[in-house]
């Protein structure tokens, strides 16, 4: 049987702030990935951004956005047909990149998380992680969790479970086991069943390949 390919961790702490040209924020880029390797252009794209003032977002065509408040008061985000209002317990929100539409700061700055992935190659997704979410089902091209807590992040087929820190992102492409979260410490116990986002541990990034693949749903994403 061949190993599992390998989980890789990348820290929110260790990676460079970008500021927007807009001067709205800035951004933590935790991976650029693409299954051509380095150098390559980019399949899919996982951030966090720090907003600190009301603007629109940029334009991405041909991609497909995803987008959760993690910490502050939350947003409202405005498009064609009308605004949207997302707080940390909301659900993420999945939109077209093409429609960069205008943020507004509800109580103060907010802090982010974003999962881009380009149209042509596959589809994403972005789901809170709690109460039966604390399992990813095998499946998904490529997988992650991004955490709001420590956590433990356990495989099918490994030994030894992997240490997920708080604030950091684990991910893994071409992996078809199943993975399970816990929380790091015995005294914390993961949210009850239908919890809001906002009491969310962590959340999955994943996205698939393109073929075979409906529409993404973005009546309640």
């Amino acid at each position: 049987m061949s190993p599992a390919p390998a989980i890789h961790l990348v820290h929110l702490d260790e990676v460079l702030a970008q500021p927007w040209r807009n001067g709205g924020g800035v951004t933590r880029e935790l991976l650029a990935w693409s299954p051509d390797g380095a150098g390559a252009e980019w399949a899919l794209r996982v951030s966090v951004a720090d907003i600190d003032r009301d603007g629109p977002f940029s334009a991405f065509p041909g991609i497909d956005r995803h987008f959760a408040v993690l910490e502050g008061a939350g947003v409202v985000l405005g498009e064609a047909g009308g605004e949207r209002l997302l707080t940390a317990a909301d659900a993420p929100w999945s939109f077209d990149g093409e429609a960069a539409p205008a943020c507004r700061l509800r109580h103060g700055p907010t802090r982010d998380l974003n999962l881009m992935v380009r149209r042509a190659g596959g589809r994403g997704t972005l789901v809170p992680v709690a109460g039966q979410g604390l399992a990813l089902a095998a499946g998904p091209a490529w997988r992650a969790v991004y955490a709001r807590q420590a956590l433990v992040l356990r495989r099918a087929g490994d030994e030894a479970p992997f240490a997920l820190p708080a604030h950091a992102l684990a991910w893994s492409a071409h992996d078809d086991t199943a993975w399970h979260l816990a929380p790091a410490s015995a005294g914390e116990a993961p949210p009850p069943v239908g919890a809001p986002a906002g009491l969310a541990l962590a959340w999955w990034p994943t996205a698939h390949a393109a073929p075979d693949l409906p529409p993404p749903d973005r009546s309640t994403a």
